[in-house]
């Protein structure tokens, strides 16, 4: 699969923007599985999360689709700057 450049958010980017953006990001990957997930945890949580929580959850986005796939299915334990945000996932998944 070839992977699609991400366009880097400007420094000054609004806060409305930068949430509308990673909510796009996540629901335009390239595993619909996790188009799903990542769709409904950004439905729900981006609005709530802190600069800091944005910032995590952009770098997440960054991440290769199947690993982050193994990750929230807990195949594979995250990277462990993720693994509270996995957590936090994985929680959403099982909440449905």
């Amino acid at each position: 699969m070839i992977e699609m450049p991400q366009p880097k958010a400007p420094a000054d980017e609004p806060r409305e923007t930068r949430i509308k953006r990673l909510a796009m990001r996540s629901m335009r990957r390239g595993i619909k599985e996790m188009d799903l997930i990542l769709q409904a945890f950004a439905t729900d949580r981006l609005a709530r999360m802190d600069d800091a929580g944005l910032d995590l959850y952009d770098a997440l986005l960054e991440e290769n689709d199947h690993d982050l796939y193994q990750w929230v299915t807990g195949q594979v334990a995250p990277k462990p700057q993720y693994a509270e945000l996995v957590a936090e996932i994985q929680t959403h998944i099982a909440r449905g």
